[in-house]
C-alpha cells in the first residue's frame, strides 16, 4: 500500500485512507438518507469509528482482502465518499462499493470513482470479474453500474434487512475481457 500511486480521473483522486479522513468521514456518514441506502453504515454515525474502520480496511488491503480508497476532488483536495472493493481471491472476482456523501449527488462523482476502481481491478489486481449490488429503491446506484459497464443479472428479493426492514437487492457484474474492450471516459492513468 506505501507504494500505491493513486488513481486519477477528470476530476477525482483515489487514494489510501488517511487517519486523516476519519473527522471528515464521519460527518458525511452522519447523514440519514446516506445511510439508508446503504447496508451497512449505521444512523446515527457512531463517534470515533472512523478511525477504526480506516486502520481495519489498512490491514485487509496489506493481505488483499479488500481495496478501500479514499474518493476526493482534485481541485480541493476534499473527501467527498469513498470506493472499494473486497476480493474474492479463490474466484478472481471483487465486489465493488461506494458512497458519496450528499452534497456531491447527481455530479457524476461515483460513475468516475466507480470507473476508476474497477480499472484498477481489472488492469492492476487481475480480477475476471466485479460485481455490485444495490437496494432496489435507489435506481441512482444502478444508473451508477450501468454507466460504467455493467449488467444487471437479477434481483434478490428480501436479500438484506437494513433497519427492521428487508431489502430487495439489484445484482449487476462484468467480466474483465468486457471492461477491457470499452472506452474509459474519466479514467486517465497513473
Amino acid at each position: 500500500m506505501h507504494d500505491f500511486i493513486p488513481l486519477k480521473t477528470a476530476r477525482l483522486e483515489l487514494r489510501p485512507l488517511l487517519p486523516r479522513d476519519a473527522r471528515e468521514i464521519e460527518q458525511l456518514l452522519n447523514d440519514r438518507e446516506l445511510a439508508s441506502n446503504t447496508e451497512s453504515i449505521d444512523f446515527p454515525y457512531p463517534p470515533g469509528d472512523a478511525a477504526g474502520w480506516i486502520d481495519r480496511n489498512h490491514d485487509r488491503w496489506k493481505v488483499g482482502e479488500a481495496y478501500v480508497l479514499a474518493i476526493c476532488q482534485k481541485e480541493t483536495e476534499r473527501l467527498i465518499g469513498t470506493v472499494e472493493l473486497v476480493a474474492h481471491k479463490q474466484h478472481h472476482r471483487a465486489e465493488l462499493s461506494y458512497w458519496i456523501g450528499r452534497n456531491f449527488w447527481n455530479q457524476g462523482f461515483a460513475t468516475e470513482a466507480a470507473s476508476g476502481i474497477v480499472s484498477f481491478g481489472f488492469t492492476e489486481l487481475g480480477f475476471a470479474r466485479i460485481t455490485s449490488q444495490h437496494f432496489a429503491r435507489n435506481p441512482a446506484s444502478g444508473r451508477v453500474l450501468e454507466k460504467i459497464g455493467m449488467s444487471f443479472e437479477g434481483t434478490r428479493k428480501g436479500h438484506i434487512r437494513k433497519w427492521n426492514q428487508f431489502e430487495d437487492v439489484n445484482i449487476y457484474g462484468m467480466l474483465a475481457c468486457d471492461f477491457l474492450k470499452k472506452p474509459r471516459e474519466n479514467f486517465t492513468e497513473k
